[in-house]
């Protein structure tokens, strides 16, 4: 009897202690559940309104010495707590002030290391807390999910870690993913009940993360290993590298510090990921004490259309007097900025000397003169070799800011590159636009000089594609977009429906309708947010640009009225006064419904800016009509196949 009981008492301590390591914590509004179960490894599950929908996952870190994190793990303590605090954002992408609630479980673990899981009601993160406080290698970080039987992804798949990151959304089944398959973030993933969105936030010191597929439910993270030597490729010596030696590690650390919130955006509605603030939430404070010289707005930019201006007496190019009448032009229309983009140095390399038909300190000199600031671009691989003479001399000349151009990679120096370039730039008052660059990752919360991130496939794309579809537009901003602002470039004005459409370099065009173009400076977010056609056919399509720089760059409040992945999209969006919607649809023209509730009490006048009656024969065909509203009013935003409606709103005195 005595070993009976014995056994039974046994039994009853494992299951206590079994118990003991299982951890469960729900978001504010219930909705979200995460399981944290410790044994042999750290494991985790999340659901939606009680629908299991990540069914299993993994988290650990394999280091060069002492402690893995999640190898048989030993917890020595926990806790639960409740916070809600206010942010009040520098640059608002979204949201001036963003609340911040959530329910966060922190396990301390033996060997010195910790684990938080928060959940959010837009869904659940994770980082792992390295105490340790000594140098080591990080080998591999184990970042593993399994989704239910059936479910997909709108995967952008990558051929190479070594990428612009800049992809289309590839829909597939899970099962389709193989082994060698990769995508860069952020992705999105589709159950029968809800989606998904992953990607990270306050990456700093550390490689970005890629994930792999593996033939079933499963996915794998997937990193660049530590670049140990970069050499130079031939034909392209200035802006691509060929990644030589490789360490077998994936990143040098040193104990105490953070290591990336890993971000899942969980929702059975669409327009939660175009809402959500959680990477910004989950980055690093601002670290800047003066921020009143961080101007956002938008800039006339000459890289799309190719310096093409007409009706001059100048031959058009890369010269002082094809500058300066773009600087006129963003003058008159009360445009911020001018970027001198590529072809304004001596050679892409010799980044100190002026092209010898560009007088560039005329042309910053003319600028303020006529309250347009310069912003220059630059190729990363000759602004890193020589970083701060560089910076330093752009400053004195009156130079606003940089764009940099062609990193591509993901490793940890690169990762740390972009910290540096925008910690100096903000030491000299300089605003940054990263081009050929990976997705946000926190860092514009932190150096909020930091304006826009390209990795995405934008605008520029017309010039040598038929990829730059209106299916394609209406699913950046849920995917993307929800890593942070993208520099799309829009605002072309030659419009072509799918069939009228024609590749061209010099005299680029868009797929889909004038007001579509129209509606992405509502829909984008973009601090800096570029004007991409030439000043003369602005000039010839003056009223279009008359209501394209009425719309601000940054905003107070965001609320997405009509959401649907890859197939439509109605945001409206708060600035002062003033409230301003954008819709754009897929090739399915729509009639859509527009609640104007958020208005409040008054009456207000709507300026419309919609798709013309023949626009099915000419994409550039619009109209423009105003009415008045009030928050009662019965609205339908009537969109052609790519088309796109806007609305600008003030209320009447």
């Amino acid at each position: 009897m005595k070993k009976r009981l014995l056994i039974l008492c046994g039994v009853l301590v494992s299951m206590y202690h079994a118990s003991a390591q299982t951890y469960e914590v729900k978001s504010p509004n219930g909705n979200i559940q995460i399981k944290v179960v410790n044994s042999d490894k750290i494991s985790w599950s999340a659901s939606l309104n009680g629908n299991l929908i990540i069914e299993k996952a993994e988290a650990g870190m394999d280091f060069s010495s002492n402690t893995d994190f999640g190898s048989n793990p030993k917890v020595k303590s926990h806790t639960i707590k409740s916070e809600s605090q206010n942010i009040h954002a520098i640059v608002a992408h979204k949201d001036s002030d963003i609340k911040d609630e959530y329910t966060e479980l922190s396990i301390t673990y033996q060997g010195k290391y910790k684990l938080n899981f928060r959940a959010y009601n837009d869904g659940v993160a994770y980082q792992f807390i390295d105490e340790a406080k000594e140098k080591r290698d990080v080998i591999s970080e184990k970042v593993s999910f399994t989704f239910p039987k059936g479910s997909r992804s709108l995967f952008p798949q990558e051929e190479s870690m070594y990428s612009h990151n800049e992809r289309l959304y590839l829909d597939k089944a899970l099962t389709d993913i193989q082994s060698k398959d990769f995508c860069s973030l952020p992705v999105m993933f589709t159950t029968d009940k809800t989606k998904v969105l992953f990607t990270e936030t306050a990456l700093h010191d550390y490689p970005g993360l890629f994930l792999k597929g593996n033939g079933n439910t499963t996915l794998d993270s997937q990193f660049p290993k530590y670049v140990l030597e970069a050499v130079d490729k031939d034909g392209r010596s200035d802006r691509v590298q060929t990644i030589t030696k490789e360490a077998d590690y994936i990143a040098k650390t040193s104990g105490d510090r953070a290591f990336p919130w890993r971000v899942f955006m969980i929702s059975d509605d669409d327009r939660t990921f175009v809402e959500s603030n959680l990477t910004y939430q989950l980055a690093k404070p601002n670290v800047l004490k003066n921020t009143d010289w961080i101007k956002p707005g938008k800039v006339a930019w000459d890289w799309f259309n190719a310096n093409n201006i007409t009706g001059v007496d100048f031959k058009a190019g890369l010269n002082t007097a094809t500058y300066k009448y773009f600087i006129d032009f963003a003058s008159k229309n009360k445009i911020e900025y001018v970027i001198l983009d590529e072809g304004w140095t001596k050679s892409t390399t010799q980044i100190l000397d002026f092209n010898p038909a560009m007088d560039v300190k005329e042309l910053i000199r003319y600028g303020k003169e006529k309250g347009v600031g310069i912003i220059l671009w630059v190729l990363w691989k000759p602004l890193d070799a020589n970083l701060l003479p560089i910076l330093e001399a752009y400053k004195s000349w009156g130079a606003k800011g940089i764009k940099i151009d062609y990193m591509q990679r993901n490793d940890q120096y690169m990762v740390n590159s972009y910290e540096q370039i925008a910690r100096e730039c903000a030491k000299l008052e300089l605003l940054v636009d990263f081009h050929g660059a990976f997705k946000p990752s926190g860092l514009r919360r932190m150096y909020p000089n930091v304006m826009n991130y390209e990795g995405v496939l934008g605008n520029e794309n017309n010039k040598w594609s038929e990829e730059i579809t209106p299916e394609h537009t209406v699913t950046i901003p849920f995917i993307r977009m929800a890593a942070g602002p993208m520099d799309f470039t829009p605002g072309s004005m030659i419009n072509k429906q799918p069939k009228d459409f024609a590749i061209s370099f010099k005299n680029p065009m868009s797929m889909g309708t004038r007001a579509h173009q129209v509606a992405m400076y509502v829909v984008y977010e973009a601090p800096l947010q570029m004007m991409c056609e030439s000043p003369s056919i602005y000039y010839k399509e003056q009223q279009t640009v008359d209501f394209i720089t009425q719309i601000p760059t940054v905003w107070e409040e965001t609320k997405v009225l009509h959401g649907s992945v890859g197939n439509y999209i109605v945001v409206a969006r708060k600035k002062a006064n003033k409230w301003y919607i954008g819709g754009m649809t897929d090739a399915d023209a729509r009639e859509l419904p527009i609640d104007l509730s958020f208005l409040g009490e008054g009456s207000f006048s709507m300026e419309i800016y919609a798709d013309g009656i023949n626009v099915d024969n000419n994409a550039q065909d619009y109209k423009i009509e105003t009415l008045e509203v009030n928050k009662n009013s019965k609205v339908t935003a009537k969109m052609a196949s790519g088309g796109g409606w806007s609305a600008i709103i003030t209320k009447k005195k």
